[in-house]
């Protein structure tokens, strides 16, 4: 600890914090040692006054180096990223310094880190995915690429579900979920650029789009509703039993009392009828 650091550690007392000019500058050594200070006057000072904010808010500057330190784990993710990496990690050094008791017997150091990493973590898992995704298939997807390398190294070849089900616990099923869910991870516009070859382009909806012959009934549906409310009440009964209940023309009859072929000159009837006023809605 320097000099002026000792200084003001034993000139605080207990009535009183020492105060730093600026926390931020403060060297991770003398951090620890000051910390311990702040964190047994925070215990004693009411949540909400002024002196309260004072030791945690420099409690929050003095430790930005661990969160710092940290971040350095994902450096990898470029200098654009690691700024919301270093802002989500100052939400894990927050809530440890929230949750931390020197009761504990533990540095706060060490209390932190976890925390701090914790919030990266789950910022990754929350953000990376570019669709949703539990987060049990999240982790399974990890398990599964490590599963999936392991077996290939040691067989030689592409390993089978049953083969990875057995080495990750898990059933046929779940590895199958496992493995749809990591289409999950990255995606594509539906405009991206495809090379057709000879300088030739179009775009991949050209490739994955087919169109729905289900939803030409749609408007067919809508059309058909005000028709069949216009009916007389047996020929709805009986378009419900041939169409719905899925019976036949003789069954029908059986339950309406007439013969088979009077239930076909209805049906042929009632058929033709709403055939025309869907023509002429069209």
């Amino acid at each position: 600890m320097t000099a002026a650091m000792t200084t003001a550690v034993a000139d605080a007392g207990t009535a009183a914090l020492p105060e730093v000019a600026d926390p931020s500058r403060v060297a991770p050594k003398d951090a620890r040692a000051l910390s311990r200070l702040f964190f047994d006057q925070l215990a004693t000072l009411e949540e909400g006054t002024p002196e309260y904010q004072y030791a945690r808010n420099t409690l929050i500057e003095m430790n930005m180096s661990l969160v710092r330190f940290a971040a350095g784990r994902f450096r990898s993710r470029g200098p654009e990223e690691m700024e919301d990496i270093v802002q989500v990690g100052m939400i894990g050094l927050i809530k440890a310094i929230d949750r931390f008791e020197l009761s504990r017997e533990v540095e706060f150091t060490s209390f932190a880190v976890p925390y701090i990493v914790g919030e990266i973590k789950r910022f990754f898992r929350d953000t990376s995915w570019a669709v949703h995704v539990p987060r049990r298939l999240q982790e399974a997807r990890v398990q599964l690429a490590k599963a999936t390398e392991e077996l290939r190294s040691r067989l030689g070849r592409t390993p089978t579900t049953k083969e990875l089900a057995e080495l990750m616990c898990l059933s046929e099923e779940e590895v199958v979920e496992a493995r749809l869910a990591s289409n999950g991870y990255n995606s594509s516009s539906l405009d991206a650029a495809i090379s057709t070859g000879e300088d030739g382009e179009t775009a991949l909806a050209d490739f994955i789009g087919t169109e729905d012959g289900a939803l030409e009934l749609v408007e067919d549906f809508h059309a058909l509703g005000p028709m069949i409310a216009g009916l007389d009440e047996r020929d709805r009964q009986i378009i419900h039993m041939r169409f719905v209940e899925e019976l036949t023309q003789a069954q029908i009859g059986e339950r309406l009392g007439v013969s088979q072929m009077h239930v076909s000159r209805l049906l042929s009837r009632m058929l033709a009828r709403l055939r025309e006023g869907l023509l002429t809605t069209h």
